[in-house]
């Protein structure tokens, strides 16, 4: 092989060419006859039995050309990458191939290059820290949740209201012909939940066990492609209609849903968690706001490959949690009147802060010059492999050992960052309106990225 044309690009890309000489590549076009022939009939042959220049006789040939670059590309990729020492990231791009009159093969491969990283500030930041008050009011709040998740559904003879679960059957037409995905039999909708369509419940209230109705909606815009923006029409039947039956706060309570015989003793208990949890929740932002400042003080240029990678590892992510609420991804992006774009749009931006986090950090662990024992490893391992209720060996061969070593190195910056923060007083409302706006940093950009995903996680 030999590689040709390597130019370095603006947005830390690269491409180049390599030639793959006639006889590997003649190899890699036999290899994909052999893969393939079974999927091709010619006439006067048994089925899988027809001689390459039959096949290619009939197609051209070229026939088998694309599945070859594809066997030979990742090789003919590695080779360049290590001729070069180049340092690639993200999946490479084959822009063309050509084959000449001597068989030779080109192939011109475009990727992202590792970026340079310039730091910046990373140690001494000062960022906002907030306080950790838990009050009574937050117990009540918390035990009149443990109250909602014990109360009885009780079946009441009167309309609907706020708060009820009715029991009803729908079926949606839109210019007089159903649409899919819009009857439903038996469904168990709490008023108020605001799980259904925006004024759909709304017009629920009020309705009585054996009440039928139509319902008339318009779907928001941002609905997903076919319904969005569209008037339509729900027939609606309410079978029953049921409230929530609360139990009282009492030590009968406490005993029924704790551990605790006397109630004090639960509430006292639920303010030890709350503090516990508003603690990690405080630090977590803390350590958040100081690397994100980081982030804002280091200059690099991420290439899109980056980029696009991070986000198919959180969309795998999405579908990964969905599965295990018996969704898929692609259900959940329907539900929420998303298409694909949409949804790439909407975690891009964390995709991108997240890439740049690991990019800080990976460069404070080079300049600190950073080193990782085999006993941290080891430890490591033991911790990994202790709260998922594995064995270390079954972490050893799920995770490759240079990942866990990056993962460990940027572990360590990440600690000596935190270590020399400065926590400050949070900013108040009165000081952020006298503050003029400014344009929010990516990794902000995506909150509501993170509470969605927070949201399919749990």
């Amino acid at each position: 092989m030999i590689v040709k044309n390597v130019e370095k690009k603006e947005k830390n890309t690269v491409s180049f060419t390599v030639e793959v000489d006639k006889d590997e590549f003649e190899e890699a076009v036999h290899s994909a006859y052999l893969k393939n022939k079974k999927k091709v009939n010619v006439p006067g042959f048994r089925h899988g039995k027809a001689p390459r220049m039959v096949i290619e006789g009939m197609y051209g040939a070229n026939v088998f050309y694309d599945d070859a670059v594809d066997e030979i590309s990742s090789k003919a990729f590695e080779y360049a990458v290590k001729e070069e020492k180049l340092e690639t990231v993200g999946r490479p791009g084959i822009l063309n191939y050509d084959v000449s009159d001597e068989k030779i093969l080109t192939v011109e491969f475009e990727a992202g290059l590792y970026p340079e990283v310039t730091l910046g500030q990373y140690k001494g930041i000062e960022a906002p820290c907030e306080e950790i008050n838990m009050t009574d009011a937050d117990v009540d709040a918390y035990i009149e949740e443990i109250r909602k998740r014990n109360a009885r559904q009780i079946t009441v003879e009167r309309a609907a209201e706020l708060g009820d679960t009715a029991v009803i059957d729908y079926d949606g037409y839109l210019d007089g012909e159903r649409f899919e995905g819009g009857k439903a039999e038996g469904t168990n909708l709490e008023l108020g939940s605001n799980s259904f369509v925006p004024g759909f419940e709304e017009q629920v209230v009020g309705m009585k066990a054996g009440d039928e109705k139509e319902i008339n909606i318009t779907f928001p815009e941002n609905y997903h492609e076919g319904l969005a923006g569209k008037a339509v029409v729900f027939k609606v039947k309410v079978h029953e209609v049921n409230k929530m039956e609360m139990p009282e706060v009492d030590d009968e309570f406490a005993k029924d849903v704790s551990e605790f015989d006397k109630l004090e003793d639960y509430r006292t208990a639920i303010m030890e968690q709350l503090v516990s949890k508003r603690r990690r929740a405080v630090e977590d932002d803390f350590g958040y706001n100081v690397l994100e400042k980081a982030v804002e003080n280091m200059s690099v240029e991420v290439p899109d490959a980056m980029i696009e990678e991070r986000m198919g590892v959180m969309a795998n992510e999405y579908d990964r949690n969905l599965m295990a609420r018996g969704m898929h991804l692609e259900e959940y992006l329907r539900m929420s009147g998303m298409d694909p774009a949409s949804f790439q749009s909407m975690i891009r931006p964390q995709a991108e802060a997240q890439v740049k986090t690991d990019l800080l950090l990976a460069a404070v662990a080079k300049a600190e010059n950073i080193e990782v024992t085999d006993e941290d490893i080891e430890k490591a391992v033991e911790d990994i492999a202790k709260a998922y209720g594995v064995t270390p060996e079954q972490i050893k061969q799920a995770i490759p050992a240079d990942s866990m070593l990056d993962d460990m190195k940027k572990k360590k910056a990440n600690d000596l960052i935190m270590q020399s923060a400065i926590p400050t007083a949070p900013v108040t409302e009165e000081v952020k309106a006298e503050k003029p706006a400014k344009k929010a940093p990516a990794k902000k950009a995506s909150k509501k990225a993170e509470t969605q995903t927070e949201d399919v996680a749990e």
